[in-house]
């Protein structure tokens, strides 16, 4: 049975100085609506809305001077109950947040095809009314599907990905700057990806293994090389023929180990731990720092003919507090998508939740918005209601009054030791290195205080 709320039809304003635009969205509501019109200037959009009552006002909040966000906002305080979709071609933080103030039901970013305001209108017309804002970008129509599923909407990561594009297909080496957590992995499975490569994607974290056991999973053995060598193996290089190696973490690859590698890139073979010949090798490597390799180079920690031979085609992805507008939508992406895997229902995200969320500087980056964002939907609740109190997700970490009197010098340690590893994402090469240890040390630390039954260690 067909209830009145799904039989009614809406009326709509369409307010965009683009007039071949404008006439395209309206041809695509008119089916829906009882009522469409449309604006081209403030003074027609207002002479309209005081002679009709429309129930959307589609509304291109990057026109102006003066910007019409502010125009919006004017009318809701007066009372226009109307359900406004903002649209921008050049969308920036504070446009974004704005029209969320001015009550939009959706912010998305120009081009799009129509269908997409018409498929919003339709919700509202079968009594599907949306309550919170969603901010929807457009797929990049001539970029492959392995970068349009990337969730990045900064002018920085575009031109990250772009060059992805250009460069995937060439069999050249690509060195991946960034820190920990900003999602060089993620970059680097688009490349190959979108290569033409038929082998394989092998990541190998170079500071997740033992440094004397490296030679052995890059190039493999022969059976009886070394002591426990008890059968032969191929190693991860003979793994990925024809494939790409993502090296991460290549700061943390032994001197002895990098001239072998250098060898290996630049004569296509490998020699297999123990082995009389090399075998030839088709593999495309991908390397990946959360520091800049040059000043490894510089301090004598990393050859420098290996950083050139890396240094071919060099990414650098910024961090997540320097791309506020990627917080948006990453955040909506990972309440979304963690969400339907947990079965429960997304976060719903307000304006104020969103400027928390941009103004804190996320030094764990992508990863430790993913596992903020993941613990809220969990909770139901929103990221600054069930933070921990250690980073309270919206306002800048602030300095400790120190630790209770009553606490052993053990106990201080590993309180912070923890909460380094924790805001480095879990990466225990990085958290040694800010605190002034050895990986082993820390690692030593952790499987000490998790047989105590002290707190659990980070992954």
């Amino acid at each position: 049975m067909t209830t009145q709320t799904q039989q009614i039809k809406p009326a709509a304003l369409v307010f965009d100085p683009d007039p071949v635009f404008g006439q395209g969205l309206q041809r695509a509501l008119e089916p829906l609506c009882a009522l469409v019109e449309r604006a081209e200037t403030r003074r027609l959009a207002e002479a309209l809305l005081e002679r009709y009552r429309f129930d959307f006002l589609i509304v291109d909040v990057g026109a102006g001077p003066p910007e019409p966000v502010g125009w919006v906002e004017s009318l809701v305080d007066l009372g226009t109950p109307a359900q406004l979709v903002a649209l921008c071609s050049e969308p920036t933080l504070d446009r974004a947040v704005a029209a969320l103030r001015a009550g939009a039901v959706e912010f998305i970013v120009k081009p799009c095809e129509p269908h997409r305001v018409r498929e919003i209108v339709a919700d509202w017309a079968q009594g599907r009314v949306r309550q919170r804002c969603r901010f929807m970008a457009p797929p990049v129509a001539d970029w492959p599907p392995e970068v349009q599923g990337i969730v990045a909407r900064s002018g920085a990561m575009r031109e990250v990905l772009e060059m992805a594009v250009r460069v995937a297909q060439s069999s050249a080496t690509v060195l991946i700057e960034g820190e920990t957590g900003v999602g060089k992995e993620v970059v680097a499975q688009a490349i190959h990806a979108m290569s033409r490569r038929k082998g394989e994607f092998v990541p190998v974290n170079c500071g997740a293994i033992a440094p004397e056991l490296l030679e052995s999973e890059f190039f493999g053995h022969v059976k009886g090389a070394y002591t426990g060598a008890h059968e032969s193996r191929r190693g991860l290089f003979l793994h990925a023929d024809r494939g790409t190696v993502f090296l991460d973490e290549i700061t943390e690859m032994p001197m002895e180990l990098q001239a072998k590698l250098l060898r290996a890139l630049e004569d296509r073979k490998v020699r297999p731990v123990g082995a009389d010949r090399e075998q030839r090798v088709d593999v495309r490597v991908i390397a990946a720092s959360n520091r800049p390799l040059a000043e490894a180079v510089e301090q004598g920690r990393f050859r420098g003919d290996l950083y050139y031979r890396l240094n071919v085609l060099t990414f650098h992805i910024p961090p997540l507090r320097e791309r506020p507008e990627d917080v948006v939508v990453l955040a909506q992406h990972f309440s979304e998508t963690l969400a339907a895997v947990h079965g429960l229902a997304p976060v719903p995200f307000d304006a104020a939740e969103l400027e928390r969320l941009q103004r804190y500087h996320w030094p764990g980056n992508v990863r430790e918005l993913r596992n903020v964002i993941e613990r809220a939907v969990l909770l139901g609740r929103l990221p600054s209601q069930c933070c921990e109190g250690r980073h309270e997700a919206g306002a800048p970490p602030s300095r400790t009054n120190g630790y209770p009197t009553d606490w052993s010098m053990d106990a201080v340690e590993r309180d912070h030791m923890l909460r380094v590893l924790a805001a480095h994402g879990g990466n225990k090469s990085a958290a040694a290195r800010s605190l002034g240890i050895s990986r082993k040390t820390l690692e030593r630390k952790l499987v000490q205080w998790r047989g105590n039954g002290g707190a659990q260690e980070v992954a």
